[in-house]
This record gives structure tokens, sequence and C-alpha cells, in this order.
């Protein structure tokens, strides 16, 4: 009756992770758990049984479902507005100078803080293309 009352807390425990960090890392050692239960009420005095079945279970529905679970946890990436900036071209309103942490650009009405990706000196006037945006400022090379 123990081993039944280990996997019965194993099983629990596992599950309770689970709930508390919904990324799906304990689901399958959960699964292994209650199989190995099972395996326990029927073949209570045969341990290493228990503990075999235990590991290949995990291991078998880690290779099966891992990905299958990372794909439905991830979902589909949403495009914010902000992205839509990217390889749009702008007018610099402000030199950009990186060593001096200035520059302005005008992208479609809005005014972004700017550095040139390549470190160079972009003058007012000129216009870039947006690379990429880090944080609150857009990263553009001169076209």
């Amino acid at each position: 009756m123990t081993m039944q009352i280990f996997w019965a807390v194993l099983l629990m425990l596992f599950a309770v992770i689970e709930i508390v960090t919904p990324q799906m890392t304990t689901i399958w050692l959960a699964a292994s758990s209650g199989v190995a239960l099972i395996v326990a009420f029927f073949l209570p005095n045969v341990i290493w049984l228990q503990i075999l079945v235990f590991v290949l279970v995990s291991v078998i529905l880690l290779i099966f479902t891992r990905k299958l679970s990372q794909r439905i946890l991830k979902g589909k990436k949403k495009r914010l507005n902000a992205d839509r900036c990217i390889d749009q071209q702008a007018v610099v309103t402000e030199d950009i100078n990186n060593l001096l942490g200035k520059g302005q650009v005008n992208i479609k009405g809005a005014i972004w803080t700017a550095r040139s990706e390549t470190d160079e000196i972009i003058q007012k006037g000129e216009l870039v293309t947006v690379k990429r945006i880090e944080g609150v400022k857009v990263i553009v090379n001169k076209i």
C-alpha cells in the first residue's frame, strides 16, 4: 500500500505544479505517475516494474507530445501595430547620431526615436528604412 500512496502523492504533486505553472512541463510526469499507480494496484510488490513503467511512459509522452504541446501553447504570433513600421520608409526629422543618443524619424505621421543600424550619422531630411524595433526605438538604415 505504501507505493500506491507514493504514486498518488507524486501524481497530485505534478498535477498541482502543472496547474500553478501552465507551461505543460509536468503534465507528462503526472500521467506517468497515474500509470505507475495503476501498476502498483495490480502488482504492489514489484517496485522495479512500477519505476520502469513511470520512466518509460514519461519518455514516450515527452517524445511524442512535447512539440505538439509547444505549438498549442505558442499559438499564432500576433503582429502589433508597431511591427507594421518594419520595412517602411521614414524621414529623418532630427539628425541620427548613436554616439550622442539622438535621432528621430517620422513614420506615417508618427514620430519615433531612431538609431542607425550601422552607427553612421544620418542627416535630417534623409530617407531611411526601418529595420527593426528595439523597445521604443526604431533601428534604421539609409536608403
